[in-house]
């Protein structure tokens, strides 16, 4: 496989002149710019991997006055950084990307939803939206399309990790606490204020303009048959050159590593926090969505790392970030993080750190949103692969 070895100032975004996408989409019928979507197999870039094209459709085909496209820049996934760069080397192909699915499903207004942590980013992203306006690719009759009006206005996070969720998203949009939705109603029928709403992901918007621009044949001839395209990943930790990369979907983490000089690693966290720390007799498993899915976040860790310490940092952020809505991930992530510490000090056994096992086991399916859901991966996958680190402390070896 071919792998393209670019840095934040040769992706393949830089390739793309701007706005051809958007110039393209407008000439077509929406349900064509939708195929189009469709065809190249865009799935979110922001770790869910959901298909793109299936939530504009359902958006397109809800019945409102009113629709909304949101831009997921609530970027506070530990460990992931390449939704920064995007935002502030292209906002022009994120904005062009947002008009895009905007004419798709119908909306008239874009809100990018900007992490708290971003604001120094907000007067940048604010120029380049009055330079569109300027030019008449953002406001009334876009490029002389009648009847084809879109704006683009910008809202800051407050640092909440939970409000990455679309539908904490959405509530604290609406000047509610972040707290995630029961669904269904989907945010594609029920979104922001009660309308039909897509959110997406900051380089899931890039993609799209992209492929309007250059044709759904030439993303799919990236990646694989289940993944097609490139994706971007902020590589950080134990390794020589950490920074962003773009890689074709599929590429190993042992061809990554090789990359970012990081072959000495004994682990792997993909995907952030809310990932799985992957060993090294696997590191010649795929970054893709049929096999290790990410939203980016790859953490290198080297021989010297404490797996422990690992899991205990993990489990500290997750505590801290923990809406509280529901029992098992507020009362789950506690209990874990406790017996953590327990191994830590030699005073867990076996039989206990079974049922910490198993309790992270029951929050992954019991959670009301992905927080939970995800928060006892590192946890469980730090376990099953490095046992005896753990084991070498002392009461961990007692009988139960």
């Amino acid at each position: 496989m071919s792998i393209i070895k670019t840095r934040t100032n040769t992706l393949t975004f830089s390739s793309i002149a701007g706005n051809g996408g958007i110039k393209k989409a407008l000439s077509m019928h929406r349900p064509d710019v939708i195929a189009e979507i469709s065809a190249s197999g865009l799935k979110g870039r922001g770790g869910a991997g959901f298909p793109t094209s299936v939530k504009w459709n359902l958006a397109a085909a809800a019945k409102s006055d009113k629709k909304y496209v949101i831009c997921n820049a609530d970027e506070g996934e530990p460990g992931t950084f390449k939704d920064r760069v995007i935002l502030s080397e292209f906002p022009d192909l994120v904005m062009e990307g947002m008009t895009i699915a905007g004419y798709a499903i119908g909306a008239t207004e874009g809100i990018l939803y900007l992490r708290g942590e971003y604001s120094y980013l907000k007067e940048l992203l604010e120029t380049a939206i009055a330079a569109r306006e300027q030019a008449g690719f953002l406001g009334e009759d876009i490029l002389g399309k009648d009847g084809f009006s879109f704006k683009v206005v910008i809202r800051m996070g407050a640092g909440a990790y939970v409000c990455g969720e679309e539908t904490a998203l959405i509530e604290s949009l609406e000047g509610h606490r972040g707290e995630s939705r029961n669904r269904p109603p989907f945010p594609v029928d029920t979104g922001f204020l009660g309308n039909p709403t897509i959110v997406n992901n900051v380089e899931t918007l890039a993609w799209a303009a992209c492929i309007l621009d250059q044709g759904s044949a030439w993303f799919k001839r990236m990646g694989t048959a289940k993944s097609a395209g490139n994706k971007l990943f902020s590589v950080s930790g134990d390794c020589e050159a950490p920074g962003v990369y773009e890689f074709p979907m599929g590429i190993t983490i042992l061809e990554l590593l090789k990359e970012v000089g990081g072959e000495n690693a004994k682990a792997v966290q993909v995907g952030g926090a809310s990932g799985h720390c992957v060993p090294a007799a696997e590191f010649r498993r795929a970054l893709a969505f049929e096999d290790i899915p990410t939203g980016g976040s790859i953490i290198v860790f080297g021989p010297q790392r404490d797996m422990l310490h690992v899991a205990l940092n993990f489990l500290e952020f997750f505590v801290e970030e923990s809406c509280g809505q529901c029992t098992p991930c507020r009362e789950g992530n506690v209990k874990l993080l406790e017996g953590v510490r327990l191994v830590e000090q030699g005073r867990c056994t076996m039989a206990y750190l079974k049922e910490l096992c198993a309790l992270g086991e029951s929050m992954q399916v019991a959670s009301k949103c992905g927080l939970g859901q995800s928060s006892p991966n590192a946890f469980l996958s730090i376990v099953k692969h490095f046992k005896q680190e753990l084991l070498g402390r002392a009461a961990v070896t007692q009988a139960g």
